[in-house]
């Protein structure tokens, strides 16, 4: 590896929003930081399993609601 153009990879602590931790390397922050995480695996629905919001229609129908009242009459 070239000298001098790679961060610095050191050891910081993340603490869950349940109140876990755990120790990891990272460039994030200095040696020794705690990055507190908003969400995570366990409450995030991604994860979970929870509910998603659902379209409603394709994107065919996007486009027709807001397009579908132009019209390319011929003169």
């Amino acid at each position: 590896m070239k000298s001098g153009i790679h961060p610095d990879y050191h050891t910081i602590t993340v603490e869950l929003t349940d109140g876990t931790k755990f120790q990891t390397r990272s460039t994030w922050g200095k040696e020794g930081d705690t990055l507190h995480l908003e969400i995570d695996p366990k409450v995030h629905p991604a994860w979970t399993g929870g509910t998603r919001q659902v379209q409603e229609g394709g994107q065919v129908a996007r486009f027709n609601k807001r397009f579908g009242g132009l019209t390319l009459g011929k003169k």
